[in-house]
């Protein structure tokens, strides 16, 4: 510990680098998916619109890295790789669920605070 590091301050930092993995957008949608059931990495490509192979590939790594994921390999031709949650994943689902459906909840709430925010900034 830094001399002028409180337990507190290193107590933020531990959060905040763990809540910047588990709430990117990438990271999010990975642990939806998963939670469904187990995905080959070409069906979950498919399912999350929009994500190069690279930051899947990124995410994919970052989430079994920390123990949100585990990837097995079957020994085909091509490799056939399987992606599923382990136990920990499984619990970080459950507020990930839960932050979604807030969001669904509220999406028509907030696009009318951002139109009147930007309403009152336009006529200023």
């Amino acid at each position: 510990m830094k001399p002028n590091d409180t337990i507190e301050t290193q107590d933020c930092r531990r959060i905040s680098e763990i809540l910047s993995r588990v709430g990117d957008k990438w990271s999010v949608l990975v642990v939806s998916y998963l939670g469904e059931r187990t995905l080959r990495f070409s069906e979950l490509r498919r399912r999350i619109g929009g994500i190069s192979q690279k930051m899947l590939t990124s995410t994919l790594r970052n989430l079994e890295r920390d123990g949100f994921v585990n990837r097995t390999v079957f020994p085909t031709t091509p490799p056939s790789v399987e992606y599923e949650l382990t136990d920990l994943g499984r619990e970080l689902l459950i507020p990930v669920q839960n932050l979604a459906d807030w969001a669904r909840q509220n999406a028509d709430r907030i696009d009318r605070s951002r139109e009147f925010y930007d309403r009152r900034r336009e006529d200023a």
